[in-house]
């Protein structure tokens, strides 16, 4: 897993990546009253790296089914509504809810839940990683970044290829919400998931390397690139 500033940074204030890399999705509304809690601890898990020898990579995914009770989320998809559906099939979930927190698609719970996701932090911690990294990144134009993405095989006990995925995210958002049940309030979010998609797979024989295109949203400050692999039927990173 590779996470990628598109941000000039001194060496006093760079982001420290070593340890393990894990992937902590929140799957969330800005029209849900219960979210903002769960909001916040990703953005407080994403400044304090709180899991020795992990080094969390977050993503905030904004579903798009509460848009009709009294807010639309700006920053909302349906892609990810069906991306958290399609983990809710995975894990034998009987429904969606929000706020949802996914650890390297294999543990799901509450996504305000501090405790469950520092234990399912430390348990992924001690999971070998495939080696990723995004190299060369740079803007062709205002809506297209180019870069190179390298990655290792998959081992050998692997029983399918995986999907090579990469996303684009905004560094952070405040927004001062009019309706719904966050009327009234100022609510924080960081790494905005702005767009995911396939860019390869990775199988057993070979190892990944090939120059990307991609498309990124019209944005305002700076972006965060991260690209994982994920088993397409278990859902696993």
């Amino acid at each position: 897993m590779a996470l990628v500033h598109l941000l000039a940074e001194s060496k006093d204030n760079a982001r420290d990546t070593a340890g393990t890399p894990v992937l902590v999705e929140l799957f969330t509304p800005e029209g849900c009253s219960d979210c903002p809690p769960a909001d916040a601890l990703l953005e407080r898990l994403d400044t304090s790296q709180p899991v020795a020898g992990a080094h969390l990579i977050v993503l905030s995914e904004h579903v798009d089914y509460w848009n009709d009770i009294g807010w639309r989320d700006p920053y909302s998809s349906h892609a990810y509504s069906e991306r958290q559906s399609a983990y809710a099939t995975r894990l034998g979930l009987s429904s969606v809810y929000t706020p949802q927190m996914v650890v390297d698609g294999k543990f799901e719970f509450v996504g305000s839940d501090e405790r469950r996701a520092i234990m399912a932090v430390e348990r992924e911690a001690k999971v070998d990683k495939i080696s990723m990294s995004l190299s060369g990144a740079y803007l062709e134009s205002a809506s297209v970044l180019a870069l190179h993405l390298d990655a290792g095989q998959l081992p050998a006990t692997a029983s399918r290829p995986a999907a090579v995925l990469l996303g684009v995210a905004d560094e952070r958002h405040e927004t001062h919400v009019t309706g719904g049940e966050n009327g009234g309030r100022n609510l924080r979010h960081v790494a905005v998931l702005r767009s995911l998609r396939q860019v390869g797979s990775l199988d057993q024989a070979n190892p990944f390397s090939q120059d990307v295109r991609i498309e990124i949203p019209r944005r305002k400050g700076s972006i965060r690139l991260i690209a994982f692999a994920q088993d397409q039927e278990n859902g696993t990173i």
